[in-house]
């Protein structure tokens, strides 16, 4: 029965994990978008193996149904004609950008790993226990080096709250899943939706105003007006 566990945990963190990378990485905004609805209903699916159905539950609400709902909302105001393909992120990154963040992400997973180590000294020996844990780290490390690394800003916002998942995740793993954590995490769910959904206010205007191009970043914009 134990053993059961253990490989539905380990298949559940490796879906986790694939659905992650797939969701921060691909170009197409539509189909990225569905990406997270799949990540947020495998988070719903990893808070009920971690023996916390409310946090199932609001992850299933706040997460696939009001937060994946609020991405779909945001692509709506895309001009449905325009020279560049509305739901595609064709901004472009110099090697050297993209070398100082993957060296940024490394630098935060041995961060975390470090935290890991000291705080909870009798996991860091037996990760392969804890897949979810590992599925944390590797989610959290990779979506900040998203965030940093997009200049799209869906995507950038998209990258947060996958980095907020993971975080919650492996807050989670820590400190157990008892009623005041659970409480904890489903405030930080909140206010991660909320604070969502005003980006997604955001984006909409700035594609009201300046048209798709206003997303993918400051520099970018100014130098396309």
């Amino acid at each position: 029965m134990i053993a059961s566990i253990e490989y539905v945990e380990s298949g559940l963190a490796l879906c986790l994990v694939a659905a992650a990378l797939a969701c921060l990485f691909d170009r197409h905004l539509k189909r990225a978008s569905g990406l997270f609805l799949l990540f947020a209903l495998l988070m719903s699916l990893s808070w009920w193996q971690l023996g916390a159905p409310w946090l199932a539950l609001a992850e299933l609400v706040l997460g696939v149904a009001l937060t994946g709902g609020s991405f779909f909302y945001a692509l709506s105001a895309f001009p449905a004609t325009t020279e560049k393909v509305p739901h595609y992120d064709r901004s472009l990154h110099r090697w050297s950008h993209s070398v100082v963040r993957a060296l940024l992400a490394l630098a935060w997973s041995v961060m975390i790993a470090g935290a890991i180590r000291f705080l909870l000294p009798d996991m860091a020996y037996s990760l392969t226990e804890h897949p979810l844990i590992i599925a944390a780290v590797i989610i959290v490390a990779t979506a900040m080096g998203a965030f940093a690394l997009h200049k799209h800003m869906l995507r950038r916002l998209m990258a947060f709250n996958v980095l907020g998942s993971g975080v919650f995740l492996l807050l989670a793993g820590m400190a157990g899943t008892i009623p005041g954590s659970q409480a904890f995490i489903s405030v930080g769910l909140t206010i991660a939706w909320l604070g969502t959904l005003l980006g997604v206010l955001l984006i909409r205007q700035l594609v009201s105003l300046d048209g798709v191009l206003a997303l993918e970043s400051d520099s970018d914009a100014a130098r396309h007006a």
